[in-house]
């Protein structure tokens, strides 16, 4: 197949001093991720950077941009209750389009696989704006797990043409769709996020100090399983299985359980209703990045149907269970560091009881290495848009 560039209007072709990048994005996890990024694009010289906020994770987003003293330039503010995705999806396309047009960027960047990196791809997409996709190629070729992510994923990658993908298998994703973008292997910048994150915490006592002080408090004779759930497979029956199972493994008395719960009512009303009140279970409101980095410092295991935790656990040598039947990053589970779980009570019960009395199984955790990243992500995206020498990550 012989791949045919997309033509560019004439608007677009106009040559800048400065290369004029937008970056997109809208939810919590895609800030953390973009985060370093953003900071990398804006220290170079030869680039034009500015910040697009969906507000698709209103107060959540916001979180992160404080942390990583990130202001954005522009916040669409789309957010409205009850939201459905198609809802969601119409109001992104006019928000972003009427921006586009206003700010004639020469290239669009979004992260990962929410709505808001879709419609920002295709809205940029129709108006012959270049799209570089960052955490391009993951792949369940299931479409109804993750759900909508997976479509969302696959349709970003067919209008980028720069297609940054975190891993090797990711890369032969891409190359096996015969897409037509420029393939680069970076690592993923969540790796990058996460080493600026700890140096933080590990440099400055006090300021470890002030984030455990914010945490519940922890008792010294207890693991800590650390939880967290928010997919939209799993609402419904899942959920109820995820409670009902966390509720058995808080009858063990050499457990503590800390569930940051998800704003959204579809996780917090069946959390809520079956975890409330256990002696051993700390249900608290959603953590910031740097807290939530702590906890996972002081977790024994991690038990989440996040594609984010599954990526950065492994950096800090924690065991990681994964509550969903198929997952999107099959490197940490080839590589031993992730197993899946799914959402069956007896198996999640039975995983997590496993390495709470194995001490030698979950230690072999801790001696793999993370395949996600060396914390060079951002310079090397940086790098390629700069249309400069490129060393490709080796996963």
């Amino acid at each position: 197949m012989r791949c045919t560039a997309i033509p560019r209007s004439s608007r677009s072709t106009i040559i800048h001093a400065k290369t004029k990048v937008l970056s997109i994005f809208g939810t919590r996890p895609e800030a953390i991720k973009m985060a370093p990024l953003v900071r990398a694009l804006a220290a170079e010289p030869g680039i034009e950077s500015s910040v697009c906020v969906t507000g698709q994770h209103r107060s959540m987003l916001q979180q992160v941009l404080d942390l990583f003293e990130i202001q954005a330039d522009h916040n669409l503010d789309v957010m409205v209750p009850d939201q459905t995705l198609n809802g969601l999806s119409a109001r992104l396309f006019v928000a972003i389009d009427e921006l586009l047009a206003d700010t004639t960027p020469d290239r669009v960047l979004v992260h990962g696989d929410t709505t808001t990196a879709m419609v920002a791809a295709m809205a940029a997409f129709h108006r012959q704006i270049p799209v570089a996709h960052v955490e391009a190629g993951l792949r369940t070729y299931d479409m109804g797990q993750p759900w909508p992510e997976e479509m969302n994923r696959r349709a970003i990658d067919v209008a980028s043409d720069l297609l940054f993908a975190p891993t090797a298998s990711s890369r032969e994703n891409l190359q096996a769709e015969r897409l037509c973008g420029r393939i680069l292997v970076t690592g993923n910048t969540v790796v990058d996020a996460l080493q600026l994150t700890v140096s933080r915490i590990e440099a400055d006592p006090a300021f470890r100090a002030g984030l455990d002080a914010q945490l519940p408090p922890l008792a010294p004779d207890r693991k800590l399983l650390l939880v967290t759930g928010h997919r939209r497979e799993n609402f419904g029956g899942g959920f109820e299985n995820i409670c009902r199972a966390l509720a058995q493994l808080a009858q063990r008395d050499d457990i503590q359980i800390v569930y940051p719960v998800h704003l959204n009512p579809k996780v917090r009303g069946p959390v809520l209703a079956e975890l409330s009140g256990l002696d051993n279970v700390h249900l608290i409101e959603p953590l910031d990045y740097f807290q939530f980095v702590r906890l996972m410092q002081q977790a024994h295991v991690i038990l989440t149907d996040s594609g984010g935790v599954q990526e950065e656990a492994p950096s800090l040598s924690k065991p990681v269970l994964v509550m969903r039947d198929v997952t999107e990053r099959p490197e940490a589970v080839n590589a031993g560091t992730v197993r899946l779980v799914g959402t069956k009570v007896h198996s999640i019960v039975d995983s997590v009881s496993t390495l709470f009395e194995n001490d030698s199984l979950r230690h072999a955790f801790s001696l793999r290495e993370n395949p996600y990243g060396d914390g060079h992500a951002s310079q090397r995206i940086v790098n390629a848009i700069m249309d400069r020498p490129f060393t490709q990550f080796a996963s």
